[in-house]
């Protein structure tokens, strides 16, 4: 079982920054791909971004790609979403996800085995 806890949400006007972190619990965090996801109020829930296990790969979304970065940090057991040039309509509850599947990176949502609680981000214009 993986415990997922993000952080780093909170208010910023439009082409602020933002770093979202997640800390997970558990000993077999390196070996899963990660993801950031979103929803916003009366939408589903999308994919923002996902990171391999080792952190050699990365996949964006075309909304964010070229301002957002995911990252992770093993020794940590935590991933992070530096989010640059924001925008109003990345306003949303940011989630972090992981794939307990090894070398295996998906965008789909449903793919993901646990998922954190969120994290509001609001971008005011």
């Amino acid at each position: 079982q993986v415990q997922l806890v993000e952080s780093g949400g909170g208010l910023v006007q439009a082409g602020g920054s933002l770093r979202l972190s997640c800390a997970a619990s558990g000993r077999t965090f390196s070996s899963y791909a990660m993801g950031w996801f979103r929803q916003a109020p009366g939408k589903e829930r999308e994919f923002v971004a996902a990171i391999s296990w080792s952190g050699g790969s990365t996949y964006y979304a075309d909304s964010v790609k070229g301002r957002f970065t995911i990252s992770r940090d093993n020794a940590k057991n935590t991933v992070y979403l530096q989010m640059n040039s924001l925008k109003p309509e990345d306003t949303a509850v940011y989630y972090c996800a992981a794939d307990r599947r090894f070398a295996v990176v998906t965008t789909t949502t449903d793919e993901y085995d646990y998922w954190g609680q969120g994290t509001q981000v609001t971008v005011s214009s």
